[in-house]
């Protein structure tokens, strides 16, 4: 058995949509991309440490792997984020894609939440989502995420994609641990009790 966290950024209003970049998902017509960026490197030094140092396999929707597979595949090689995502295994939820190029990527299909339940029973490192917002809806729906790797930034961006959705499941967690960076931005590890 293995557990799965996701790891997200997210507005102080909740939104996690586009913290890179404007273009990153302009879906809905947002407008307010790249809301991260005067937080991120402090933010990503704290995420390497926090969330990313320990073995894990990625789970991705098709639009984060598409966003991410080009960028980090020929990113350089003393990256020790690319590194990183390089070198884990990636299941990609997908109903369309059917050319995976990044190294190390499977494709998940069908019912993905059954998927990612039989993921879950199998031995191997932590599943770690990154971004992946509608994969994250069908996560929370299906009571399959053991542990919440939050990073919230001091920002207010209005509309967007929110972490939780009008309809989440109710659920009680446990924060097991935090820390504020000097830009303000939050980090908050909340476990399933």
């Amino acid at each position: 058995m293995r557990e799965l966290a996701i790891l997200t950024f997210q507005t102080l209003d909740g939104v996690m949509q586009s913290p890179g970049r404007p273009d990153e998902d302009p879906s809905g017509g947002f407008k307010q991309g790249g809301w991260g960026v005067d937080c991120w490197e402090e933010v990503m030094d704290q995420v390497m440490r926090e969330a990313m140092a320990e073995p894990y396999d990625l789970l991705l929707g098709r639009k984060t792997y598409e966003l991410f597979a080009p960028h980090w595949s020929s990113a350089a090689s003393d990256n020790p984020v690319a590194v990183k995502l390089n070198s884990a295994t990636k299941y990609v939820a997908t109903s369309t894609l059917s050319e995976f190029t990044w190294e190390n990527s499977r494709p998940l299909t069908g019912d993905i939440a059954s998927a990612v339940a039989r993921l879950k029973e199998q031995d191997g490192p932590l599943l770690q989502v990154h971004g992946s917002w509608q994969l994250i809806q069908t996560l929370l729906a299906n009571q399959l995420i053991d542990e919440y790797r939050l990073w919230t930034f001091p920002v207010i961006v209005g509309a967007g994609k929110r972490l939780f959705a009008e309809g989440g499941m109710p659920a009680h967690l446990k924060l097991i641990k935090s820390d504020v960076c000097p830009s303000g931005a939050t980090m908050g590890i909340y476990r399933t009790a």
